[in-house]
């Protein structure tokens, strides 16, 4: 029973991290400074103060989080299609950090139930992971899957809040195929945005050290991360993060109000601003091109010339 039920985890979970729309690598990554552009349609509509997060691309349209912060930090699943019309998928989501799995569901951060969750499109929900040593999560925020299935989260306490219990620590966490939790860094406060490169043989995740924003690498060998190295130093806050079929990371600094483009080395080759904070951005679209960009009650696109992650 249990081999079974571990072979079930893994072949709901296994989505191979591949290119947006096309699953190809091509074009140039983008250099210098760009804008990118408001889309009116997905503005907030809601009175009280919150953010968009977890922007993922599945089949033909984009997928992401509206929460305030209200009591609870009340949390809904968007969709907006590709004729760029905005619909409520799911009302009472409790969502932050999308991605899909290789079935088309949504895997979600989700800080109303302090676990990480599962949503089909119809809005049926169920538990992917709960608990580390006995207690729940804090309030998961960013996540990514590996092509076998392993799972990689962060777990800040920005809306720890939301509902009763959490850890003693803020960490990066591994969930293995057979449902194991072991913990990936504890040494960084608030870790946020996580990532894989497109051969998943590195996990990048962003968070704070002290009163700056750092950006690490995790060489990951026969499955397991090793110890992380700092890429990048001095960001602004960082938030979600992008990776395009080169390698090349797109890392959000939320009251910057803009997104750095590094290279696997970590040297900056571009910068993209937005109007308002910002929180994370996935590629999408029909040839996988287009960066979508969320943030405070907005979501920005900018069209680019290579293909990227859908979350």
């Amino acid at each position: 029973m249990k081999l079974r039920s571990t072979l079930i985890l893994a072949a709901a979970l296994a989505a191979p991290y591949a290119m947006a729309a096309t699953g190809t690598c091509s074009g140039a990554a983008p250099s210098g400074e760009l804008t990118a552009t408001r889309i009116a349609a997905a503005n907030s509509t809601r009175s009280e103060p919150g953010l968009y997060e977890g922007p993922v691309w599945i089949k033909d349209a984009l997928y992401f989080s509206d929460f305030t912060f209200g009591p609870g930090f009340p949390s809904r699943i968007l969709k907006l299609d590709s004729e760029g019309k905005v619909s409520t998928l799911i009302n009472d989501s409790g969502s932050n950090g999308l991605a899909t799995d290789g079935k088309g569901n949504l895997i979600a951060g989700t800080h109303k139930y302090k676990s990480v969750s599962r949503y089909t499109l119809d809005g049926k929900r169920s538990d992917v992971v709960s608990k580390f040593n006995g207690n729940v999560f804090n309030s998961p925020n960013d996540l990514t899957l590996a092509a076998d299935g392993t799972l990689y989260f962060t777990d800040p306490d920005f809306q720890r809040e939301a509902a009763p219990g959490g850890q003693d620590k803020t960490r990066v966490y591994r969930v293995a195929t057979d449902g194991k939790v072991t913990v990936v860094d504890d040494t960084l406060k608030n870790p946020n945005g996580v990532s894989l490169s497109p051969k998943g043989d590195v996990l990048y995740v962003n968070g704070m050290v002290g009163e700056h924003g750092v950006l690490r690498a995790y060489p990951i060998v026969n499955g397991v991360p090793q110890q992380g190295k700092t890429l990048v130093e001095k960001l602004g806050i960082p938030d979600g993060m992008a990776i395009d079929c080169h390698g090349n990371i797109y890392v959000t600094e939320h009251t910057d109000k803009r997104l750095r483009v590094f290279t696997p080395a970590g040297k900056q080759i571009a910068t993209i601003k937005v109007d308002a904070n910002v929180t994370n951005a996935a590629f999408g679209g029909a040839d996988g091109k287009t960066l979508y960009i969320t943030g405070a009650g907005a979501v920005w696109q900018i069209k680019l010339n290579v293909t990227g992650s859908p979350y």
